[in-house]
């Protein structure tokens, strides 16, 4: 018995840390920022990060987005 234990074990062991493995690939790729969300971090005012934790993402990024429309605009404007 003790010698199916010593056999075992090890097997038992590396199959649990390849499944762990598995596992936390799977969880880094969804713990992942997406691109527009690494971008709107990085350019968020403070006032942006408060309605980010206000009113949740897409409301934020939505803002962002209108922001940048405008800016895009004023832009547009002054090279006339």
């Amino acid at each position: 018995m003790q010698g199916l234990a010593v056999v075992l074990f090890p097997v038992v062991l590396m199959l649990f840390a390849l499944l762990m493995e598995r596992v936390e690939n799977r969880l880094r790729k969804l713990l992942e920022p997406d691109p527009e969300v690494q971008q709107y971090l990085d350019r968020a005012s403070n006032a942006e990060v408060k309605e980010l934790t206000k009113a949740g993402l897409p409301a934020a990024v939505a803002r962002m987005r209108k922001r940048r429309s405008r800016n895009d605009d004023l832009n547009v404007a002054r090279a006339s």
